[in-house]
């Protein structure tokens, strides 16, 4: 037999890029300076898996966080060094300091203006007690005037114990002092206080038949009640 002659296959032909791009009407794209002449497929991207801790702080902190409020104040509370509780207690001291001295001085100034009051009302005492006895020494010089004088005349020494008498009751009225009328009124326990009661022929029940000692008034207000007799029916 004829010796068989083994034919190989032809590699195919490359084409030249240009030939390629014009057979299919795109334009010729310049390879890269830098690309590798030859260049195998490129591999697959691998899948990135995330990590286990990260994922679990993530959670942590979506959970269990502060929100976004309480975040800040204790970023910027953080960020200023300052602790919120001892900031509350000095502000809470500075009140107690300004309280306390308001404290004392309204304690001094109530004390001041009691004396001051005390004082004044003293001083309106002793100034109404000066001008009664400054209208009374007339009255007690006459009296001194009387018993000084040597007289056997009773009426003319009754005369002039009824001026002075007349001159103190005088004073008594620009003071206000009235004498209260007792005599033949009705028993009045306001301005009366009843020491005998006897049967009086004549005389209403409850009439004041006598008066024993006369009372007085100021300005409207009692000063001395009438001791009277007051007759019983």
């Amino acid at each position: 037999m004829p010796d068989e002659q083994r034919i190989e296959p032809s590699e195919p032909e490359q084409t030249a890029p240009a030939e390629q791009s014009a057979r299919s009407g795109q334009p010729e794209r310049p390879a890269p300076d830098d690309a590798p002449a030859n260049s195998g497929p490129s591999p697959a991207p691998q899948e990135t898996q995330p990590d286990a801790a990260g994922a679990k702080a993530a959670d942590a902190a979506g959970a269990g966080g502060a929100a976004p409020g309480e975040a800040g104040a204790t970023e910027e509370g953080a960020d200023d060094g300052v602790d919120p509780v001892a900031a509350e207690l000095e502000e809470a001291v500075l009140q107690r300091d300004a309280h306390y001295e308001r404290l004392l001085r309204v304690t001094a100034e109530f004390d001041n203006y009691r004396k001051r009051t005390e004082r004044e009302r003293r001083e309106l005492i002793d100034q109404a007690a000066g001008d009664l006895l400054g209208d009374l020494l007339p009255v007690v010089d006459d009296l001194e005037r009387a018993l000084a004088a040597d007289t056997q005349d009773g009426d003319a020494y009754r005369r002039g114990v009824e001026i002075i008498h007349k001159q103190l009751l005088d004073v008594m009225a620009r003071r206000g002092v009235a004498p209260i009328e007792a005599v033949g009124a009705d028993f009045d326990p306001a301005l009366h206080q009843a020491v005998v009661h006897e049967p009086g022929d004549g005389h209403r029940d409850g009439e004041v038949v006598e008066e024993l000692r006369r009372g007085y008034t100021l300005r409207r207000r009692l000063l001395r009640p009438s001791m009277v007799k007051v007759a019983k029916a």
